[in-house]
């Protein structure tokens, strides 16, 4: 009947608003960790919807106190049950060091020894000589991302029941792949085609045994 269906819809709408009010996780129970990058499209890559996730992005998709804050409280107070890293190819943390970003900045009078990084907690302060190191810039995507699976799961803040994986976006190809798997290293090469090179045998070759 009609006031089933408004009545419905009606209580639909009020546990999407009321979701933290009434203890409703995200409909996958899941977190994700990805890179800012404008060319990263988080809900695409995953094939999830709107609701479906708690979603943190930063520069580079790393491992940082307040990724590991948001992290913490999904995982603890939220429901959330699993953990997906996304670093991405050609990413910008890779275009320079931490050390030349941080001479940049003082090059523009600012004091990396003595900034504020938290503007509303002014007491917390980086130790003198590590701001280059808070930067976070890296060298290698597919080294990044199984690194920030193992903070993640080394840290005593998140349940070790939570499943933590991570995946690297491909610019290029527009997909998901495993950290150092790329599909294109295995495509149209005699290696990986392991091309027989020896003369059969026998007179007659069973196609079928060539293609297991």
């Amino acid at each position: 009947m009609l006031h089933q269906q408004i009545d419905q819809n009606l209580a639909q709408r009020e546990a999407w608003a009321l979701r933290r009010q009434l203890g409703i996780p995200n409909n996958k129970r899941l977190w994700i960790l990805a890179c800012m990058d404008e060319r990263l499209p988080v809900e695409k890559a995953l094939g999830i919807g709107e609701g479906d996730a708690h979603i943190f992005r930063n520069a580079g998709g790393l491992v940082t106190d307040d990724a590991i804050r948001s992290a913490m409280l999904t995982t603890q107070f939220f429901g959330t049950k699993e953990i997906i890293v996304i670093n991405h190819t050609e990413c910008g943390m890779m275009t320079a060091s931490g050390d030349f970003l941080s001479a940049v900045l003082r090059n523009q009078g600012i004091d990396v020894d003595q900034v504020t990084i938290d503007p509303a907690l002014p007491e917390l302060k980086l130790p003198t000589g590590v701001f280059s190191k808070w930067i976070k810039t890296f060298t290698d995507v597919d080294k990044i991302c199984t690194e920030q699976v193992e903070l993640l799961r080394n840290s005593p803040l998140i349940p070790r029941e939570v499943v933590i994986h991570g995946y690297v976006w491909e610019v290029e190809s527009m997909s998901l792949r495993r950290p150092y798997q790329r599909l294109s290293d295995q495509v149209n090469t005699a290696e990986a085609m392991k091309t027989k090179t020896t003369r059969p045998t026998e007179s007659l070759i069973d196609i079928g045994s060539l293609i297991e």
